[in-house]
């Protein structure tokens, strides 16, 4: 068994530079540098044939390159005790057309749609037991953040590991843009 999703990695320089912002907050748990990416689509649990046929079948989406921006701060979920820290991302229909053609494939390999509705977003931070105020200080002080435009020619499939730590991520395969050739698996 496998538990898969499927990302967006982030340029090391906008790494570096979300990092800088990541501090401040007793109660919080800030996500690794080499960690942070945006998920298109969390698949969850699923056998080795699924696995399989999600890996290849990824390889048939063709999209252009994308340019992104990323855009000021909030948290999950809205209008309750706040359990994520978040950076989202400026309005950008590309984003959304990969998110739908990545989407149809996951479902054409057997899985159910995605119930929730897609927000792009990187996680910033995990909280267990956030005052609310000092949550409410960050967000302020971070609520003009915008982040220099960022190239994205792939995605990626990622398998993922929970321990008591956090996640261990482990790439499974790369999958690029038109102007790049199909698919690799490191």
């Amino acid at each position: 068994m496998s538990r898969l999703f499927i990302a967006l990695d982030l340029p090391e320089q906008i790494k570096n530079e979300i990092k800088r912002i990541c501090f401040g907050l007793p109660g919080v748990r800030w996500v690794a540098i080499d960690q942070l990416h945006l998920t298109m689509r969390f698949i969850g649990e699923v056998d080795d044939s699924m696995f399989y046929n999600i890996r290849a079948g990824l390889s048939r989406v063709k999209f252009p390159e994308l340019t992104l921006t990323l855009k000021g701060c909030g948290f999950f979920p809205p209008r309750k005790k706040p359990r994520v820290l978040w950076i989202g991302i400026s309005v950008n229909d590309e984003i959304f057309q990969l998110r739908h053609k990545i989407e149809k494939i996951v479902r054409e390999t057997g899985l159910e749609p995605e119930r929730r509705k897609f927000s792009p977003h990187i996680t910033l931070a995990r909280l267990q037991s956030p005052s609310l105020k000092k949550v409410q200080n960050f967000l302020a002080a971070n609520s003009m953040y915008r982040s220099q435009p960022f190239i994205v020619d792939h995605f990626s499939l990622y398998s993922s590991f929970l321990t008591p730590r956090g996640a261990i991520h482990t790439l499974e395969a790369d999958y690029f843009c038109d102007d790049f050739t199909n698919y690799h698996i490191p």
